[in-house]
């Protein structure tokens, strides 16, 4: 059965190889043994039930939590040729009817339904004249209350599963503790049932954390270098929703709210034009996205903190299910954190028990200093075997960026000290800065020895540092007052015993386009972006006229092969990703048309698959060149950073391969991003000088740790530019 298994497969998904799990699965499934299977967002948990739907004689029943989640699944389905409908309140009563008749009449192969249509008399007399197969149960956490979205009415299935003895019963999750899992059995008597679990690990999906600070500006500068993508921004409330979704749309984004103030029809009409791409953007509470199968979202943000990281993992989880690099921002403030601890206090019993765990877990994630997917994966009960994932904010952290703040951090809290614990961020700044602020001279305090003693930072610089020393755990904030408090971990670096390191500006928001050179393939970075775009409107023309969201024609990434590989028979547009017999008959000659004419008219031939491989050093090499070019036209490093998507200091590293190359540039175009005075300039290239510019870290000591390595990082790229090595 399982050779059936890979048949359909091929020729009904236009897939050449199941996915990690899926073939085990599918087996167990096709054995009639019941199956818990926790699965990621985009592991392909939907055809661990549809394949075995289609092999089975009987149906295949899937309760499903939301309407837009069944009418999805059943469009998509209905292109691949598969026949399924559903069975909910969104239907007129003449196509319930409809619907129902086509049931007894055994036209459908899986029909889709809620808990509570399911539990209605009507719907269990009338799958009791049905043979019933398989009765799958999708975002199964929602039956245990230790779960993140736990929902009573799905206790209720156990009782219901009892109606169909025959059928194997299958649970699917995407997030699931060991605790929910253990629940989720014991609650459908899943008595001698198999569980697979996949890792937890979207590889995709880049993970970046960064402080709060202007939020609007920080969201606008990350859309600016993504405008043709596709993208949620989650806020925590609908006054927030409504205020960014106007901000948005005033800057010119294709953008439109969603939460539960909204109507019914209003909420129902957003989601469709984003699903069809009449929208590129939604912000929205978290009322939105669950079911939600678009799989070219290319980045989720977090506008605030979700309230617990199965939230934040199933909100990202939305992005990249076409297993394209998506990126995931998430904007971390201290008043966030408050906010949710606020409501958590209002909740009594087991229920605030769990929720306060949940903070926990979430806050250490944020606060983390190492690889992201370490206490990610690690709530999920899963170990990460890397120490560098190479897809996180701190993974992609150059090393030397780190800097030894013991000294500033020494003056920060020896002045809170003196200050009796009493003041807030702003005011102990103003203090190091030598403020004359009324409320400073009111209270005596520009007589402390801490008065003046920072002068040589921006005020910036020490709110920066004061952000670090909360999430180090070396000062907290009074949850009343606002005002900052010595922790007990404060003392050791107040006395010299421990020293602190950190980073301090992380309220930039680019993600690193270079990173894409360590993650995708040849396919993704080098496919035809004219012919991408023409087969995309087409697509987009098509589904409009049968009033279907795009991507159930085709994904991306089949218009990516399509342009990478420019099939021009039958036969090698079936080689493409997703392109099965059903889709082939009726789409095929379509795509087929515009590719033909535009390799004609470009002179283009067909690729042989043999040339898909992993990005080299020589490819990901370009993208330095291209930086190095860029720059030799005159554009400066800030316009380069903003053009790319991405910090300076990656504009430098791609700007030192150029000069490593044997390439010139102009060192003066390099000394603008410098904000060193003439003076300490000389100093640090007398130092180079003397020593070598090629390591950072002795020029650093020799300089008594004064120049942090982002100036050293600018001079060393003007040395080089000047001198060479």
């Amino acid at each position: 059965m399982i050779q059936q298994a890979k048949e359909i497969l091929q020729e009904t998904f236009g897939y050449n190889t199941f996915r990690p799990l899926q073939n085990e699965v599918i087996s167990n499934v096709i054995r009639k043994k019941d199956t818990l299977v926790i699965m990621p967002t985009g592991g392909g948990k939907s055809l661990c039930y549809q394949i075995p739907a289609l092999i089975f004689n009987g149906l295949t029943v899937v309760v499903s939590p939301l309407i837009s989640l069944m009418k999805d699944q059943v469009e998509q389905l209905e292109e691949f040729g598969v026949p399924a409908l559903f069975l909910n309140s969104s239907l007129t009563p003449e196509m319930y009817r409809q619907n129902v008749n086509r049931l007894r009449r055994g036209d459908a192969k899986l029909l889709y339904l809620a808990p509570e249509t399911l539990m209605m008399d009507s719907t269990r007399r009338l799958l009791s004249d049905i043979k019933v197969d398989c009765f799958t149960i999708d975002e199964a956490h929602c039956i245990s209350e230790w779960g993140h979205d736990f929902r009573p009415e799905y206790r209720q299935l156990a009782r219901v599963r009892k109606d169909f003895p025959d059928a194997v019963c299958l649970a699917l999750t995407a997030t699931a503790t060991p605790r929910v899992r253990n629940d989720i059995r014991d609650i459908l008597e899943m008595k001698n049932s198999n569980a697979f679990v996949a890792s937890f690990d979207r590889n995709n999906l880049l993970l970046k954390i960064a402080d709060k600070e202007n939020p609007l500006d920080q969201i606008l500068d990350f859309l600016y270098t993504r405008p043709k993508q596709s993208g949620i921004i989650y806020c925590f409330s609908r006054r927030q929703v409504d205020e960014l979704y106007s901000d948005l749309k005033h800057e010119g984004h294709s953008v439109l709210p969603y939460h539960a103030g909204l109507s019914e029809t209003e909420r129902t009409r957003n989601q469709d034009a984003f699903i069809r791409d009449d929208a590129r953007i939604i912000v929205a509470t978290i009322a939105f996205g669950m079911g939600i199968n678009k799989p070219d979202v290319r980045y989720v943000i977090h506008h605030d903190m979700p309230q617990n990281i199965e939230s934040y993992y199933q909100q990202i989880g939305r992005s990249g299910r076409d297993g394209l690099q998506a990126d995931c921002l998430l904007l971390y403030s201290y008043s966030d954190k408050q906010k949710i601890q606020y409501f958590i206090n209002k909740k009594e019993g087991t229920e605030k028990e769990v929720a306060e765990k949940h903070l926990e877990a979430l806050i250490n994630y944020l606060e983390f200093d190492g690889c992201r997917r370490i206490p990610l994966l690690n709530y999920f009960g899963e170990k990460y075997e890397k120490e560098d994932c190479g897809m996180c904010d701190n993974c992609l952290r150059h090393k030397d960026e780190l800097q030894d703040l013991t000294v500033p951090a020494q003056k920060y809290l020896s002045c809170v000290a003196r200050t009796g614990e009493m003041y807030g961020a702003h005011h102990i700044a103003d203090i190091l800065r030598g403020s004359k602020a009324k409320k400073i001279l009111e209270n005596g305090h520009d007589k402390l020895s801490t008065y003046g003693i920072g002068v040589d930072w921006p005020k910036n610089q020490w709110i920066q540092l004061s952000r670090l020393l909360i999430r180090k755990g070396l000062l907290k904030k009074d949850p009343q007052y606002g005002s900052l408090l010595l922790t007990d971990d404060a003392t050791a670096v107040l006395s010299g015993d421990e020293i602190l390191q950190g980073v301090l500006d992380r309220t930039q928001t680019g993600t690193g386009d270079d990173v894409r050179t360590k993650t995708t393939s040849d396919v993704e970075n080098k496919y035809d972006e004219y012919l991408f775009e023409e087969l995309r409107k087409k697509r987009k023309e098509l589904a409009d006229v049968q009033e279907i969201p795009p991507y159930t024609i085709f994904p991306d990434t089949t218009l990516m092969e399509m342009s990478y590989y420019f099939p021009q028979s039958e036969e090698k547009l079936m080689g493409i990703y997703g392109v099965g017999s059903a889709k082939m008959k009726k789409y095929g000659d379509i795509f087929l048309d515009i590719i033909r004419a535009y390799c004609e008219e470009h002179n283009i031939k067909e690729r042989s698959r043999d040339l898909n491989r992993r990005i080299n050093k020589s490819t990901s090499s370009r993208k330095h060149d291209r930086v190095g070019r860029e720059y030799n036209s005159g554009k400066s490093i800030n316009h380069l950073a903003e053009q790319f998507g991405v910090k300076k200091v990656t504009i430098l590293s791609n700007l030192k391969k150029f000069v490593d190359d044997g390439n010139s540039i102009d060192p003066a175009g390099v000394l603008e991003a410098s904000e060193l005075s003439e003076r300490k300039r000389d100093e640090v290239f007398e130092s180079m000088k003397r020593i070598g510019p090629e390591l950072l870290k002795p020029v650093y000591e020799d300089l008594n740790k004064e120049v942090d390595y982002n100036e050293l990082r600018i001079l060393q790229l003007a040395y080089l530019a000047e001198h060479g090595s």
